[in-house]
């Protein structure tokens, strides 16, 4: 073999190599993103027009301002607090359920922001939720939406009763109790 051959072969591997090692790093990445954002990443890539890879640029970048967020925990004063704020919401809900919707919805605005999550706006706060509790996005989703249509009038009495469950599972999920209530339905 000649040295122009052997040369040849030689670069012929490094490229082989490094396209390998390329495509071996996006899907790790991937599937990293997969695990953590769950059914968030599926509806990213599935919303965003600019595809796969714009989306996971998106959660990439999703990840990186959270990671500059000071998020905390609760003190167990403040977890009582909310607790009782929260019970108080869901025993109004029978004489008044719009009303009870409304304050689910602002109870849980204010949870976010003292666990230090941003709250100026919906979408923002979605994306800021996603990466630690992508898998009850879709209940926040739900429950914004019969909420908006509550601020109007227009939402019935039952989706009124879905928002509440909607709003206590993102609410459990933030303050940090798994207990299972089933007062309104499956949580």
């Amino acid at each position: 073999m000649s040295t122009g051959t052997v040369v040849a072969i030689v670069i012929a591997l490094a490229v082989l190599l490094a396209l390998v090692v390329m495509v071996s790093r996006l899907t790790m990445r991937r599937r990293r993103l997969r695990q953590r954002f769950g059914p968030e990443y599926d509806r990213a890539v599935e919303t965003d027009g600019a595809g796969r890879r714009s989306a996971e640029r998106e959660l990439h970048a999703r990840e990186q301002r959270h990671r500059a967020l000071d998020i905390r925990e609760l003190p167990p004063e403040a977890r009582e607090r909310y607790t009782m704020e929260w019970k108080s919401a869901e025993e109004r809900f029978v004489d008044q359920p719009r009303q009870s919707v409304d304050d689910a919805d602002h109870l849980v605005t204010r949870l976010m922001g003292d666990r230090g999550y941003p709250t100026d706006g919906y979408e923002q706060q979605v994306r800021d939720l996603s990466v630690e509790h992508a898998n009850t996005l879709e209940h926040y989703r739900a429950a914004h939406e019969v909420n908006v249509r509550n601020q109007d009038g227009s939402a019935t009495t039952e989706e009124l009763r879905g928002a509440m469950v909607h709003y206590r599972t993102l609410f459990r999920e933030l303050l940090g109790n798994q207990q299972r209530d089933t007062r309104y339905g499956a949580a």
